[in-house]
């Protein structure tokens, strides 16, 4: 691969991350409740000055290690406190996700290093969680540069790359806890079981890669042990140990959540990934060296699926680690069929597929607005504009078989961005993000008056948290406030708060119908 080229296959994934990754970053609010929480205690984090202990309304907040608040509080300094700010960590962790499997290939599988990378960028899973403020993203980035550095120390035994992975992988404990490198030594373990080779075993066990590790991730653990002694009961034993366990924070999915949502996450690569997973699992039953990628990439999906499946609290983010492997392996399987004709069928799959997307990122203002949705009249032209789509991607794969692959791929994926950022945006600003109703109560009530809330769900709390920078106290708990404030409440409501402040006047401002939200200003006492 010639220098011209290299810079070509640069260009081509930046300019795909920016787009994908970056593009209005911010044209929504932050969503859930992780977001807002997490980037309210980044703030905090810079406001005191304190890099050890993560806070949250002043108390401190042991759920999480460091690394997204430290990359979060940094990006506070260089732009400001902002959502768009929040978000661009992940941003930039995905993106250095995208290069590490170009590089990756470009050192094995040269002829598909392009391609790999921007089908990584592509699929829904990068670009979902590349656009949250949030602790996924950079616990895949890290666990992943750790797995292809351990794996190219094992082809090549530069023994730079074995410390490199030492380094990533301590990294990833600072994203997450201890699940990183559990999860890497049972990957690892599995693999050199199944190729009988306890000499890469033995070697893997560097003191001084051992040394790094620890110099890296101990001594943010070690100071917030000192500090806060609480900390290994609330960090390991209850968001480590009882979250794994047991159904403590509400979070149950039956043990199979994980095989679609996985599947889902590969979007619009999951035909494909599919296809290479069969092909990896023959390649699995052999003993020949030419298998042995397969065989590693197999062992990490499988073992990074198999964990979490059985953990009885389970979320979305957690299968984020299986992801590039699937890539991977496409690569692998891409590799023998690059200029081979795509059959009938896998045409007509992939066509559907894009026109399923489109059509869906189409229809999304009114699936979450306010309109009434109307079927057959509504649908007629999303799903001609979709339908459209779906047989100029299959054309093109008509056309030029796998070897245009990334193409009808990374085509669905910037298509279903725009759609989604472009039109519908605004629909989930409205009905899923706390940001319009700070602004709905920064119109009725000018000023920063405190702000109390009713029966509301958790992400509207963090989120008013984060944008209105004050702590929110729930009514519900007895925190009612003393002096004059905003209620946020759910709609028909009023009466669960008005008896907890008889006596004081109660303004009624106005609602949030998208998200059956009423608001109040109450006197002071």
């Amino acid at each position: 691969m010639n220098h011209r080229t290299r810079i070509s296959d640069w260009l081509f994934a930046a300019a795909l991350c920016a787009f994908l990754f970056l593009w209005r970053l911010a044209s929504f609010g932050l969503l859930g409740a992780d977001e807002p929480r997490y980037a309210q205690v980044a703030r905090e984090m810079l406001a005191t000055g304190d890099w050890v202990t993560p806070k949250l309304g002043g108390t401190a907040w042991l759920e999480k290690p460091p690394l997204y608040y430290w990359q979060a509080l940094l990006c506070y300094r260089l732009f400001g406190v902002s959502d768009w700010a929040a978000r661009l960590p992940a941003m930039a962790d995905a993106t250095i996700l995208v290069f590490a499997v170009y590089y990756f290939l470009r050192r094995f599988q040269p002829g598909s290093a392009r391609s790999g990378a921007l089908l990584l960028a592509s699929t829904a899973g990068m670009v979902g969680y590349a656009r949250a403020a949030s602790t996924d993203m950079p616990l895949s980035a890290s666990f992943t540069v750790a797995m292809l550095a351990w794996y190219s120390w094992f082809q090549t035994s530069t023994r730079a790359l074995l410390i490199g992975f030492y380094a990533a992988i301590a990294l990833a404990m600072l994203a997450k806890g201890p699940v990183a490198p559990f999860l890497a030594i049972l990957i690892l373990g599995l693999f050199l079981l199944r190729e009988h080779n306890a000499k890469m075993a033995r070697d893997s066990l560097s003191l001084t890669g051992l040394l790094v590790f620890l110099l890296i991730a101990m001594p943010w653990y070690v100071l917030v042990q000192l500090r806060n002694p609480q900390f290994f009961r609330v960090f390991v034993l209850q968001h480590n140990l009882a979250r794994f366990a047991s159904n403590m924070f509400h979070h149950p999915q039956p043990i199979w959540y994980y095989l679609p949502v996985t599947i889902l996450g590969w979007i619009p690569c999951s035909i494909f990934v599919l296809l290479a997973l069969s092909s990896g699992f023959r390649q699995f039953k052999s003993a020949t060296r030419e298998g042995e990628p397969d065989r590693f990439l197999l062992i990490w999906i499988l073992v990074v699926v198999a964990f979490f499946s059985l953990s009885i609290s389970k979320l979305p983010g957690y299968i984020l680690p299986a992801l590039p492997p699937g890539i991977l392996l496409i690569a692998r399987y891409l590799e023998t069929r690059a200029s081979q004709k795509a059959g009938a069928a896998l045409i007509i799959l992939q066509g559907l597929l894009t026109t399923g997307l489109v059509l869906a990122a189409l229809l999304l203002p009114y699936l979450l607005g306010p309109h009434q949705f109307h079927g057959g009249r509504m649908v007629v032209l999303p799903l001609v504009l979709a339908t459209l789509a779906g047989a100029v991607v299959s054309l093109i794969f008509l056309r030029l078989g796998f070897k245009g692959l990334s193409l009808v791929t990374v085509i669905p994926a910037m298509l279903t961005v725009a759609i989604t950022l472009g039109l519908g945006a605004p629909a989930i600003e409205a009905t899923l993000s706390a940001r319009s109703v700070a602004n709905s109560l920064a119109g009725f009530a000018p000023g920063n008056l405190p702000v109390a809330v009713v029966l509301v769900p958790r992400e509207i709390e963090f989120g008013l948290e984060f944008y209105r920078n004050q702590i929110v106290p729930r009514y519900e708990l007895g925190e009612v406030p003393a002096g004059e404030h905003l209620v946020v409440a759910r709609e028909g409501f009023r009466d669960a708060f008005s008896r907890d402040v008889r006596g004081r006047r109660i303004l009624y401002l106005g609602s949030s119908p998208a998200q059956r939200l009423e608001f109040f200003y109450v006197s002071a006492r």
